[in-house]
């Protein structure tokens, strides 16, 4: 398991089409906030990004990144529940 690894990865819809996508990294979901994100760049995003930083460089629990990222992804209305992601394995 990588140290940047959520626990339950977050299930984001990606476009209109309802796309899921999950991201099971801090390294994942800052990809994401910087290069696919469809919101606003709102201080939930900001802190979502500085919450991923801080897991990469910081040491910190990606716990913290994670429910950063789920506050600005529910804020731009593309949080799905982790349940609608089919099952892989």
């Amino acid at each position: 398991m990588e140290k940047d690894q959520f626990d339950t990865p977050v299930i984001v819809k990606v476009d209109e089409a309802g796309t899921l996508l999950a991201l099971r990294t801090a390294r994942d979901t800052s990809d994401f906030l910087l290069n696919q994100w469809p919101g606003k760049r709102t201080e939930k995003h900001r802190a979502a990004l500085q919450a991923c930083s801080d897991v990469q460089t910081g040491g910190k629990p990606p716990i913290g990144a994670r429910r950063a990222f789920v506050a600005a992804a529910r804020e731009a209305g593309v949080f799905t529940d982790n349940k609608a992601m089919p099952a892989t394995g």
